[in-house]
């Protein structure tokens, strides 16, 4: 390629390239020891590029354009967004100050149904007067969050990015080869933080390494008055081989009709069967409920073997920041994402200094893992212990009946935070636990039994 045909913003005054300029509105950079290895940038600031749109990549967006970082983020389809549940912690609000007018619904109670019909209430005892689940749709917030990080600097660029040339020496640039309107463009940073999704194509061209997807599908269905009545506040959580072999399947309310869907990961090939199996389920209802949307989008099932490589940072989806048991991914994306973005506006004293793989493993990498690694290792454990099979599903919704059990988990999910509790209360829980593990698996081999 001709070097006119290079937009190669490394070499291009900042004038040209229409980007706002914005103070830094939360972040001070600290000081670090910069060694020859890490050049002063004379006469402009550090440049990244975020490939994806979504709270991952808008959160890092935000954060860098913040910190004073000339900040680029790609974004292939404005207008859609992933299929999503769309329920956020109660901490999130405020912590990314998400305006109260995006939340559709704020559930105050919640149903687990077991393979045999069980029904817990969770939430109607143990949430607090001014504790709730707000549900949102992913259209919604991910346009606000990406309006956001334009306010704070960053130029948006709706478009495809089809690939990456890695540099050859630390110092060189990463050149990004997209398509603007059936139009080849390149654009060259110094750092990119690839917030695409499971499918992500930074991953892939960093060798970033393989992980297993679950399949989420789920189907919006507006629902007469009366109907949509009974989920105003409600959210129902089914489990069961019928549903899922190793998930759970939901009814979540949106702000005018519901999301019915059911995700799996060794299942895949059979997702519209469990689909079929969360409708019978509820068929009475959403019965007269029409279908006004149907939407199906891989989930990570756990962290990518490499996170970072070069100065490439993954984030959110891409870097497999999705919990197994509850599914969860927006908090922990917008987290993410906002945490590689103020770990580079550090490494980069504001933008001043170029930055290498060491700085992001440190400021970003290491302390994303020594905040949440145990949280996704306890999930997984969870996963593990009671979605293997439908007596132990039973156990599952026997355990979620003790108001404890119900209070704990909400003060962990809301807050983001594993929740201390009491050990004499603790210890009760644990042998309730095994009580009915054991006690569901002798049932189920009977039901078994008597069936044949």
């Amino acid at each position: 390629m001709a070097a006119s045909q290079l937009q190669n913003p490394l070499k291009t005054p900042s004038s040209q390239l229409s980007i706002k300029k914005h103070k830094p509105c939360f972040l001070k950079p600290r000081r670090l020891t910069v060694s020859a290895a890490h050049p002063h940038l004379n006469g402009r600031k550090l440049r990244v590029a975020v490939i994806g749109g979504g709270p991952a990549g808008s959160s890092a967006a935000e954060a860098l354009a913040s910190g004073g970082i000339e900040t680029f983020l790609f974004e292939r389809s404005p207008c859609t967004a992933k299929p999503c549940g769309g329920a956020i912690p109660l901490c999130m609000v405020d912590e990314f100050s998400i305006p109260h007018h995006l939340i559709d619904r704020h559930v105050t109670k919640m149903k687990i149904i077991s393979p045999s019909n069980l029904t817990v209430d969770f939430g109607s005892k143990s949430l607090r007067a001014h504790e709730s689940i707000p549900m949102l749709r992913r259209e919604v917030l991910d346009a606000f969050l990406r309006t956001r990080a334009e306010s704070a600097g960053a130029q948006l660029i709706p478009s495809l990015v089809t690939h990456l040339e890695v540099p050859s020496s630390s110092l060189s640039p990463y050149i990004i080869h997209h398509t603007v309107n059936n139009s080849r463009k390149t654009l060259a940073v110094d750092v990119i933080v690839g917030a695409d999704g499971a499918n992500s194509k930074v991953a892939k061209f960093i060798k970033a390494g393989n992980y297993t997807c679950a399949i989420a599908f789920q189907e919006r269905i507006r629902l007469p008055d009366e109907k949509m009545e009974y989920y105003q506040n409600l959210a129902e959580m089914y489990v069961g081989n019928d549903v899922s072999p190793d998930f759970y399947a939901w009814v979540f309310p949106k702000c005018d009709h519901v999301a019915v869907g059911t995700g799996t990961v060794c299942g895949k090939q059979d997702i519209k069967m469990y689909q079929q199996g969360i409708k019978q389920r509820v068929k009475n209802k959403i019965k007269g409920g029409k279908v006004i949307k149907v939407e199906a989008h891989p989930i990570p099932e756990h962290p990518r073997p490499v996170r970072v490589r070069g100065r490439v940072a993954l984030v959110g989806d891409a870097a497999g920041y999705v919990t197994k048991c509850s599914g969860e991914g927006i908090y922990f994306a917008a987290k993410s994402g906002r945490m590689c973005g103020e770990g580079i506006v550090r490494a980069s004293e504001g933008g001043e200094w170029m930055i290498s793989e060491d700085d992001l493993k440190r400021e970003y990498l290491m302390e994303w893992d020594k905040k949440y690694v145990s949280t996704f290792r306890f999930l997984d454990l969870l996963q593990r212990v009671f979605y293997g099979s439908n007596e132990a599903r039973e156990a599952l919704v026997e355990v979620c009946g003790s108001e404890y059990v119900q209070r704990m988990t909400f003060d962990s999910y809301l807050y983001k935070k594993l929740a201390k509790g009491d050990r004499w209360e603790d210890l009760k829980m644990v042998f309730a636990t095994f009580g009915s593990l054991i006690r569901c698996k002798i049932v189920g081999r009977d039901m078994a039994a008597f069936n044949l």
